[in-house]
């Protein structure tokens, strides 16, 4: 499950349902509450939409991923301008089929996937039949075909996440023909950031939607920037930490960003001496312990830059730097962007605040 935020108290506030009633493929009933527009909360409980594929319904403005049988998965979708995420959760065991066609971007973030028997296939990209993918990444580059087959061992979570073209290239600049289908593969920023956003589908409260935009544009961003292209992300290696050793030293880096963190502290939560700890962890999240660290800072500062209340500042201070000046210099190198330009950035989209 996605962990990286504590659960919160539930409301339906900016939760969109998806129930899908039907038994057939192209019969996909939906039950939508959207996201505020302009601070107006808008509800449409009794808006039934039929869906004959994914790409009728991202014409109509809703992509959504086809599922066979439609009843085998329980579905909850937030959407707002150029971005729509559903969290997606299998009821059965049984053979489960899903197929995707549209003009928008889809990235897939697996939260939970093994099984017995299957096969994905990316138009693009090679076909996988990897049988544990629990923790990867699918990107699927807009008008591209998307098919998949299993027969689970556990039921699935998967986190969808569909970009409108226009919509990402504002991000960076980045064209569709840059972009590459990519099939499994793994990436530390872009899955925190997924996993904050899918903590918020499962536990909305009624004061999201800053931050559910904030993480949208975020999402989008490091989608862009890193691309999932061609100079991109790259496939997992092999010989590091196991899953779990990952999970734990990830969700402790989480709870302790503003902290300076020892080495050893991170190596006894693995269960490994130092010396295999750092090679391990730089094996498998590309990086070692202290540059993870310092990452994961500067993603919890591009959120925060998001939101409408604290200053350049402010977010320093919460992140552990003693003083502004470093922490800018810190943001500048990870990012090659000063923490004034990259609001500036999200100031221009229209989703920025006054500093």
């Amino acid at each position: 499950m996605f962990t990286n935020l504590p659960p919160r108290n539930p409301t339906p506030f900016t939760a969109m349902w998806n129930v899908t009633r039907a038994p057939q493929l192209d019969r996909a009933i939906s039950n939508e509450r959207r996201l505020p527009i302009g601070g107006r909360h808008q509800e449409h409980p009794d808006d039934l939409q039929f869906h004959s594929s994914g790409e009728h319904a991202a014409a109509a403005g809703r992509p959504m991923v086809d599922i066979a049988p439609s009843e085998a998965a329980r579905r909850r979708r937030v959407t707002w301008r150029g971005v729509t995420a559903e969290l997606v959760e299998g009821l059965v065991h049984d053979r489960i089929e899903c197929r995707f066609n549209a003009p928008v971007h889809l990235l897939a973030v697996y939260d939970r996937g093994l099984r017995r028997a299957g096969e994905t296939f990316v138009q693009g990209a090679p076909r996988s039949s990897l049988r544990d993918f629990t923790g990867k990444l699918t990107f699927v580059p807009a008008g591209h075909e998307y098919r998949e087959w299993q027969e689970p061992r556990v039921r699935p979570r998967i986190l969808y996440v569909f970009f409108d073209v226009g919509e990402l290239h504002n991000h960076s600049g980045v064209e569709t023909t840059d972009l590459v289908p990519r099939v499994f593969l793994e990436n530390s920023a872009l899955w925190d950031t997924a996993a904050k956003l899918a903590t918020l589908i499962e536990h909305p409260t009624s004061d999201d939607q800053p931050y559910l935009e904030a993480l949208g544009v975020l999402l989008a961003y490091e989608v862009a920037r890193f691309g999932l292209a061609k100079s991109g992300i790259q496939p997992q290696v092999r010989g590091g930490l196991a899953g779990w050793q990952k999970r734990v030293v990830a969700s402790y880096v989480e709870e302790h960003l503003a902290e300076r963190i020892p080495l050893a502290a991170l190596a006894r939560l693995a269960r490994l001496s130092t010396f295999h700890f750092c090679r391990a962890f730089k094996q498998s999240f590309g990086m070692p312990p202290h540059q993870y660290h310092t990452m994961q800072r500067i993603e919890r500062a591009k959120i925060l830059l998001a939101k409408p209340s604290p200053s350049v500042t402010e977010i320093a201070s919460d992140l552990g730097f003693s003083q502004t000046s470093s922490f800018s210099a810190v943001f500048r190198r990870t990012t090659g962007q000063t923490p004034t330009a990259y609001y500036k950035g999200l100031y221009s989209l229209g989703r920025g605040r006054d500093l």
